[in-house]
């Protein structure tokens, strides 16, 4: 009996080691060094180099295939002789344009992980992402190299003809464009307005993706803060907007706070915050896309 035991332990120990060979232990006379090598760099991990993150983030690994097949066009508003919207808070005079352009690129770079092929509109080659409260005004950026002209008809026509000759080549190529327009807005000391959008009056895709960011930031208002409710709205710009009436792809402008607005202004001053927008304005986009897949 006890030799029959033995045998069928032995039999018990083969069979497993035929169904399950190398996971009975370190000493597996199969699991050679150069087979756990090959093991272990199986999973090849893809990156793409953006400088204009800076010199730490310039390296995005590619997480997802979530928005392949999706391209986007940021454009953080105003930029080189125009500051946009100014206010002086706590000593530190803050510009608008500086405040826009670093969601935008977390934004870009949040897509880019994500798998989106992604075009920024306006361009700083100095700063990169920034994690400072205050943010230093610069003249630097330029319209995807190009100077930014003073005159303000000039500004906006430049940066839609830019969008729009990219999008002749790219209109083919992608299932899904937009063109992402990113703000701060400045009314008077004593508003509080919640981040909102504005689409072209007849775009039913801009409208939707703009109603989609709208709902991701509501949901993620009422997981985080339920107490505080949100009010942002999407709609058509009473005045109109140039920039989303003449933009060929489907667009979306986005007004993140009011900067003359204290409580307003720790939207936008403080890091966590300006991530989290970031954050939230791609997980919308992911779902507005794989919706119109």
């Amino acid at each position: 009996m006890r030799k029959t035991g033995r045998t069928l332990l032995q039999i018990a120990i083969c069979t497993l080691a035929a169904l399950f060979p190398g996971n009975l232990g370190a000493h597996n006379s199969n699991a050679t060094p150069e087979a756990q090598t090959q093991k272990k760099n199986s999973k090849k991990i893809t990156t793409r180099t953006e400088p204009l993150f800076g010199e730490k983030l310039k390296k995005v690994e590619i997480k997802s295939n979530k928005l392949k097949g999706a391209c986007f066009y940021l454009v953080s508003g105003h930029g080189g002789p125009d500051p946009g919207a100014v206010n002086k808070y706590n000593g530190h005079e803050l510009h608008e344009d500086e405040y826009a352009y670093d969601v935008t690129l977390r934004l870009a770079r949040r897509l880019m992980e994500e798998g989106a092929e992604v075009r920024i509109i306006i361009q700083d080659k100095n700063d990169g992402i920034r994690n400072a409260t205050y943010l230093k005004g610069s003249k630097g950026e330029t319209c995807m190299g190009t100077a930014i002209p003073l005159n303000h008809q000039a500004r906006l026509r430049q940066r839609t003809n830019k969008i729009n000759a990219l999008y002749a080549k790219d209109k083919n190529r992608f299932k899904y464009i937009r063109a992402i327009f990113i703000h701060v807005d400045s009314r008077s000391t004593g508003t509080n307005i919640d981040v909102h959008f504005y689409h072209a009056k007849n775009s039913k895709n801009g409208k939707r993706t703009a109603t989609a960011i709208r709902d991701m930031f509501e949901a993620k208002y009422r997981k985080h803060n339920p107490k505080r409710g949100y009010n942002g709205t999407v709609s058509v710009h009473p005045k109109g907007l140039y920039v989303v009436n003449r933009t060929h792809p489907a667009s979306v402008l986005i007004e993140l706070a009011n900067i003359r607005n204290n409580r307003d202004l720790k939207r936008i001053i403080l890091e966590d915050n300006r991530q989290a927008m970031a954050n939230w304005m791609s997980e919308a986009l992911i779902k507005d896309y794989q919706g119109k897949k």
